[in-house]
């Protein structure tokens, strides 16, 4: 018999985010700055995470600034191990481009369900910063998310649609 995965809780989730501390070895391939700017995207990614992973959706990387915080992080290997389980209840595990998510799904739909589950994690006034971070941080080739998409999915969620 197969056992069902836990799914986290976003409470869990908030509160492994808030408490994880990021050394000095999470920006070592992220030189961009402000540095806080990147960490607030890295964090709010992390809570996007959970929300994804309880709901068994595979979402997408809008920053590219972020994904390099986030392999430094995933390279601090039992911090990470300890925060995942802490955050998750298991293992996050990364999947480059083209080494095959799981869901097959084009990353505009995995952008698309990044911006379901901000919708789900953001807290009372805060503004995510992962939309356009790689351009505020001034990183050559800036991923990220046109805003008016954004705007377009959020609506939809408003409305039920």
């Amino acid at each position: 018999m197969l056992q069902r995965r836990s799914r986290p809780r976003l409470d869990q989730v908030n509160r492994a985010v808030d408490a994880l501390e990021l050394p000095d070895a999470v920006f070592k391939t992220s030189p961009w700055q402000p540095r806080d700017l990147v960490e607030t995207g890295l964090r709010q990614w992390l809570r996007c995470c959970g929300a994804a992973m309880r709901d068994d959706q595979v979402i997408g990387m809008p920053s590219h600034a972020v994904d390099e915080a986030w392999h430094g992080l995933i390279l601090c290997t039992i911090r990470y191990a300890r925060f995942c389980e802490a955050a998750y209840g298991r293992f996050l595990h990364h999947f480059p481009d083209g080494e095959g998510t799981g869901s097959g799904d084009p990353m505009a739909d995995q952008l698309g369900r990044t911006v379901v589950a901000w919708s789900m994690v953001a807290r009372p006034d805060e503004q995510c910063v992962l939309w356009n971070l790689d351009s505020a941080v001034g990183v050559d080739n800036p991923w990220g998310i046109p805003l008016e998409r954004v705007e377009t999915i959020e609506t939809a969620l408003r409305s039920g649609d």
